[in-house]
């Protein structure tokens, strides 16, 4: 018995006959396998994107005179500073985590802490005012 099949090798499509036998295994072959499922014509699978990681992440938007808000969803590791704090503008005020990678907040500005609305621990979302400066 012959089968006539198809074959893609590096993009290039070869048109080919196989002699299958009909009385049983070939000596010396191991025992026929079960056909695998059909395969695709040359399927290409694309590479993964990889964005680049930034030196320093942007400090997070202000979202009113003062206020700093959180640049992603995640939870707070750590505040490092207090209300009544003289901060410099640059400096680290708190720490954030999403996805197993921490994200450092940074003072848009200079000035004295006036409030800060949230604890290491709790989860903040997108644009959520997380302290203000005055």
């Amino acid at each position: 018995m012959t089968k006539n099949l198809k074959v893609t090798v590096d993009g290039k499509v070869y048109a080919v006959t196989v002699e299958m036998p009909e009385d049983g295994p070939v000596a010396g072959l191991p025992p026929a396998i079960a056909p695998a499922a059909p395969l695709a014509a040359s399927a290409t699978v694309p590479a993964p994107v990889i964005a680049p990681t930034p030196a320093r992440p942007a400090a997070p938007a202000t979202t009113g005179p003062g206020e700093i808000s959180s640049p992603l969803a995640g939870k707070v590791v750590s505040v490092e500073v207090k209300p009544g704090q003289d901060i410099a503008e640059g400096q680290q005020v708190m720490t954030l985590e999403a996805m197993k990678m921490n994200t450092y907040i940074y003072a848009p500005k200079a000035g004295k802490v006036s409030t800060v609305l949230v604890n290491a621990g709790d989860a903040v979302e997108e644009g959520a005012v997380l302290m203000a400066i005055a």
